[in-house]
């Protein structure tokens, strides 16, 4: 299946000079988003992972259904303010300023494999977070699955040395 077909290009959001790869259209046909589950699913069950842990928000839509069809358990790593309980806190760079990401501290067992998922890998920095979150609970990042990569802006080089899974390339 050709998903960027049903991936909507939306020019100059969220500001001019920016081409926004919108997923809403996958998400909304029924069989690009099982195909998309699927795909994730075949190339990261070989990496043997124990939990799956998607990245607010748009990494829920696609790490929950991962979970539930590799039979893992899934753990959100979420917004500053976000989790109820003790977490572990990470700070990235943003293009004006930084934000953080948390994660509960007891997310996963002790010396678990972490798949993190997200919709989309730009230039990394959510996702090298997300990693060293998953190390701060004692955790192995098993490695990354992303439905898209934007390669131009060379995300993957931020990340561990763990396997990289994008199903589309732009």
């Amino acid at each position: 299946m050709d998903l960027k077909s049903r991936i909507r290009d939306i020019p100059d959001f969220p500001k001019p000079g920016i081409l926004f790869r919108d997923i809403t259209t996958l998400l909304a046909d029924s069989e690009a988003l099982r195909y998309s589950v699927e795909q994730l699913a075949h190339a990261c069950d070989a990496l043997q992972p124990d939990y799956i842990a998607g990245i607010e928000s748009r990494g829920f839509m696609f790490g929950t259904p991962l979970a539930y069809r590799l039979n893992l358990g899934f753990a959100p790593v979420r917004k500053s303010g976000k989790l109820p309980s003790a977490v572990h806190t990470a700070e990235y760079e943003l293009e004006y300023g930084s934000d953080r990401l948390e994660l509960h501290q007891d997310a996963f067992a002790p010396g678990s494999r972490v798949l993190i998922v997200d919709d989309l890998i730009a230039t990394g920095g959510t996702a090298a977070a997300a990693a060293e979150l998953v190390s701060m609970t004692g955790c192995e990042v098993a490695g990354f699955g992303f439905v898209i990569e934007l390669t131009g802006l060379s995300g993957r080089q931020k990340l561990p040395e763990v396997p990289i899974v994008s199903l589309v390339q732009y």
